[in-house]
């Protein structure tokens, strides 16, 4: 494929970013950019490897650091192109996909199965020791990419013979279409789902803000009545309020039946992933895709993975049965009938909530209405790290919904990067909420440069007659993906391959998890939870209960939890070759959860088949990384607690020891720094109030 220069002239990736801090002309940029550019891009890039290989005596600066910036616009093009598939993505954007993720990956390891290149890599690891940058010896960040250099091609395919290199090319070229297939399936079947009421009654025990938010999307979509979806602000709260069984049932077979046949079936396409994957490993000498992936991970091996998983389950299980029995016992009490399915566990959770702790988590919506929590996840982060966030309105966005925020440090007034929050559901988005990097912080156009980060949720939608009020759920969730975006945005690197979030992915949680737990804070929900009416503060009682209620159904909470990442690893610690079959798939799925398993089984169900973490994401053999972090967290969160939740001290350390070191040194170092000594794998149990369930942790 060729490009004519008329093209490049008028393309907007290739032109310089006009916008203040070079913000993507996200308003220029239409799908027919993306091949045009990307096609460039690759052949800018691969000039520029060329001048690598040419370099007579490598080192550092020629060789390490040039391989780190070679491709920036390639870098620039598929950040934008990627991150948009997930948040803003027309049937023309997805299906690029199959065009542009092959290419991607063909570049990839036409770098990486480079043999003149590799000589070079290896050249400059192998005079490691003795290696100096203007005179000195090497940093701890420049030890940490030359190794994380060398590592990345000799962990893909660097040291295989020709032959064995071309079958790497081929599954990587095959993986990498299976994947966008996967997200784009999922999400299709996702909105074509509809759950029409017309009858007023079958409404009953659902909230005002549902129905509300029901009858405006019954009204987009030119429909009478009443909408629910599979969009978790519309699936989740008719979960857990509606009185009406059967369509309870109905709503939870539709969203857990997703990828489970008919036109939008991924359990062909899972399954030639995991076996590609393993093939891979074995391939580059691994016994296991898990092998593989977690020697780049804290946990280092599989074995430490699995007995991670088995000790938490053996502390949350018998817990996670007494819920269980207690929500049943209630069901009796109210329906006299005590047999117990996935879809009335919600309902009658939430019932046995509300005696329990004498408040429904609906009461809180009116003290968290969408802005209020922006402003005051942005003033929490103020008090414990000095910035502040200013909207912007003179930069390009992606979509309407998305707003534009503006990052300096409070006493300075330096420029820390840009914030775009992207909060309400559309069909032309993912399911879930992620962060994400779309320009990374880091050496960029010979410069180091600041980062520019989103963060995107899928939250419940203002109506016509109340503004978007959050259940505490969502407020999490708000706290959890800022987090994220704190890591990236406080990044202090000078390689982007290191910078903000680029960390083991065991380890990439902690500054999003750590965020969530000053939302149970009194002093931190009256830094934004108002009343959206009133302005009133949220009353002492309620607080205290919310805070009293964290540790309901916590063993329920943790086994679900347990349940993903035990699936996740027994698709990927063993040879899967003999699962060729779709009903193979569910087989597959209910053998390995047998011992986590609280309800009956229900045929036409999978996770595995809409499991897009793993299987359109980045989270193969990683998704136990979630609990691990857990670990890390509740420790961490002990210390802002023994000495205040915002003391300045343990702010600055987190900041400076986590934040803004991203991936420069090994992650339990990094810890260790901020801490004083390794994660207490107890504090997670005392947390959740688990300790007493018996555990060998």
């Amino acid at each position: 494929m060729t490009n004519s220069s008329q093209d490049l002239k008028e393309n907007p990736f290739f032109k310089n970013f006009h916008h203040r801090f070079d913000a993507v002309p996200f308003d220029q940029i239409s799908v027919d950019d993306y091949l045009t550019a990307l096609t460039a891009a690759i052949d800018e890039a691969r000039l520029n490897i060329e001048k690598i290989k040419s370099v007579g005596e490598p080192d550092f600066e020629n060789t390490i650091v040039a391989l780190e910036t070679c491709s920036e616009r390639v870098d620039t093009i598929t950040s934008v192109y990627f991150n948009l598939f997930s948040a803003e993505a027309s049937e023309e954007h997805q299906a690029l996909a199959q065009t542009i993720s092959p290419m991607v990956s063909a570049f990839s390891n036409d770098i990486l199965l480079d043999q003149g290149l590799f000589d070079k890599v290896k050249a400059v690891y192998e005079k490691r020791d003795t290696l100096t940058v203007g005179g000195q010896a090497l940093n701890e960040e420049q030890k940490m990419l030359l190794s994380k250099s060398y590592k990345s091609f000799t962990r893909n395919g660097a040291l295989l013979d020709d032959e064995q290199k071309e079958s790497l090319r081929e599954i990587d070229q095959k993986l990498s279409q299976l994947s966008p297939q996967f997200s784009e399936r999922v999400l299709k079947q996702t909105n074509a789902f509809q759950l029409v009421i017309t009858d007023k009654s079958e409404l009953e025990g659902l909230p005002d803000s549902s129905i509300d938010a029901a009858a405006l999307t019954a009204k987009e979509r030119g429909l009478s009545g009443w909408v629910f979806t599979l969009q978790a602000p519309s699936y989740v709260p008719f979960l857990k309020y509606s009185n009406q069984r059967p369509l309870r049932e109905k709503l939870w077979r539709a969203y857990n039946s997703l990828g489970c046949g008919g036109e939008f079936d991924t359990r062909a396409i899972l399954l030639e992933m995991v076996q590609l994957r393993q093939k891979r490993a074995q391939l580059l000498g691994y016994d296991t895709h898990a092998d593989f992936v977690l020697e780049e991970r804290m946990a280092q091996k599989p074995q430490t993975v699995l007995k991670f998983l088995d000790d938490l389950i053996e502390a949350s299980h018998a817990s996670a049965l007494k819920d269980l029995d207690d929500v049943r016992a209630l069901k009796k009490e109210l329906s006299g009938d005590d047999s117990l399915q996935p879809w009335d566990f919600a309902f009658y959770s939430e019932k046995l909530k509300e005696q329990r702790f004498e408040f429904n988590e609906e009461e809180l919506r009116a003290y968290f209405p969408l802005d209020k929590v922006i402003q005051g996840s942005f003033d929490h982060a103020t008090a414990l790290y000095d910035i502040e966030f200013s909207e912007v309105n003179d930069l390009p966005k992606y979509h309407d919904d998305v707003k534009t925020y503006e990052v300096r440090h409070k006493t300075s007034g330096d420029f820390i990067g840009l914030l775009y929050a992207d909060f309400f559901p559309r069909s032309t988005k993912k399911n879930g909420a992620w962060m994400c990097n779309i320009v990374d912080q880091g050496l960029r156009g010979g410069k180091v440069d600041r980062p520019h980060v989103g963060v995107v949720c899928n939250l419940t939608q203002p109506t016509e007659e109340t503004p978007s009020l959050l259940t505490l759920n969502e407020v999490r969730t708000v706290f959890h993906e800022f987090g994220h975006a704190l890591h990236a945005l406080l990044s202090q690197c000078t390689y982007p391959s290191l910078s903000g979030a680029h960390v083991y992915w065991d380890f990439v949680e902690l500054p999003s998890q750590i965020n969530e737990n000053w939302i149970l804070e009194k002093e931190t929900l009256d830094r934004f939870a108002s009343h959206y009416k009133t302005g009133e503060l949220i009353p002492e009682d309620l607080a205290r209960k919310i805070k009293d209620s964290s540790q309901f159904m916590a063993g329920y909470a943790s086994i679900r939890q347990l349940c993903f990442a035990t699936l996740d690893m027994a698709w990927h610690n063993q040879d899967v070759s003999s699962i060729t079959s779709f009903e193979d798939v569910e087989k597959f799925e209910k053998k390995a959860l047998k011992k986590l398993q609280l309800f009956e089984d229900q045929p036409g169900t999978s996770i595995s088949c809409h499991f897009s973490h793993v299987f359109a994401g980045g989270y193969s053999a990683g998704y136990y990384s979630y609990k691990w972090a857990e670990v890390l967290d509740a420790d961490a969160f002990e210390f802002f607690k023994e000495k205040g939740l915002y003391n300045k001290e343990v702010a600055q350390s987190f900041r400076e020891n986590i934040l803004e070191r991203g991936g420069t040194a090994h992650p339990m170092e990094l810890y260790k720094n901020f801490r004083g000594r390794e994660p207490d794998p107890k504090a997670l149990l005392r947390r959740d109030g688990l300790l007493s369930s018996g555990s060998s942790l």
